[in-house]
């Protein structure tokens, strides 16, 4: 089997110009794919189920709307994160928790033009040696089904309005910035992306870079710190994109019952330096879907 990086590097030399390929290239970064673990393999963590709190730590609220749905959990102590590029905890656990709109009448839905809906979403962060107990899901909400998850390392590439793919053509041609500032040049290179993630099922992922649907998840969350209504082509924008990077994406996975949208992903993202002082309050959330 043709390596991850190689397999990517050769994708990107069929489909981009020389210049833009070699740029591309030297911005692939490690990730972890999260699949179903086979009987008897060790597990990183697990989708649905039912998340262990410790007694202290309520059931993540969003005001006015009800609890959250519990979506997935990392075992920082077994994940393979030394192979990763972003300082993942070695210990302790990470919750995941999403209000998925069917909870609610009017069908409320988290939009990054409306900062104020991030309390729909929420990552938990358990720190090793607390003492925790499986806790119930407040009334109203239905867990999904357990399905324990093991890690493979793979490699991932930006897409192609990612932020720091966007800054790395800096001083390419005017023929190649045409080239890459035209959307339908994109078709075929995203389409190549997709059948190389096929392979691979659902795209849980930990680390690396996300596998968007609607464009850069990471200008996403920049909309929601500077308050969700700057134009896109903002350089103030831009450069608040490419503080973020991708914590864990959960794919819509029909053995899990989920299913976001219309097969949607949700995304949570943290900035290093939050995510080195373990500032989980501060990740951002988005979703999108087809």
């Amino acid at each position: 089997m043709v390596a991850p990086d190689v397999r990517l590097a050769t994708l990107a030399r069929r489909h981009l110009p020389a210049a833009v390929a070699d740029r591309w290239i030297a911005l692939i970064r490690p990730g972890l794919h999260l699949r179903p673990a086979e009987t008897g393999e060790p597990h990183v963590g697990r989708l649905g189920g039912l998340p262990a709190l410790p007694e202290d730590v309520r059931w993540p609220l969003w005001e006015g709307h009800g609890p959250l749905s519990f979506v997935a959990s990392i075992d920082c102590r077994h994940l393979p994160s030394d192979a990763l590029d972003i300082a993942l905890p070695t210990e302790g656990t990470l919750l995941f928790f999403y209000r998925h709109p069917r909870w609610d009448d009017d069908g409320t839905v988290i939009e990054s033009s409306a900062p104020e809906t991030q309390a729909g979403a929420c990552v938990v962060y358990v720190p090793a040696g607390m003492q925790t107990a499986e806790r119930e899901p407040p009334e109203g909400i239905d867990p999904y089904p357990p399905i324990r998850l093991a890690a493979d390392l793979i490699a991932t590439g930006p897409d192609w309005e990612h932020p720091a793919l966007r800054a790395a053509l800096n001083g390419v041609s005017d023929e190649d910035r045409a080239f890459m500032d035209d959307p339908m040049n994109s078709d075929p290179f995203r389409m190549a992306m997709g059948e190389l993630n096929l392979e691979l099922g659902p795209q849980h992922r930990v680390g690396g870079y996300a596998d968007p649907i609607q464009g850069s998840v990471e200008v996403d969350v920049a909309q929601v710190q500077l308050g969700g209504r700057v134009a896109y082509d903002d350089p103030a924008l831009q450069k608040e994109a490419q503080r973020w990077t991708l914590l864990a994406q959960i794919d819509s996975d029909d053995n899990a019952r989920m299913v976001w949208g219309d097969r949607g992903a949700l995304y949570w993202l943290v900035r290093r330096d939050d995510l080195a002082a373990d500032r989980w309050q501060a990740a951002s959330f988005t979703w999108q879907c087809y």
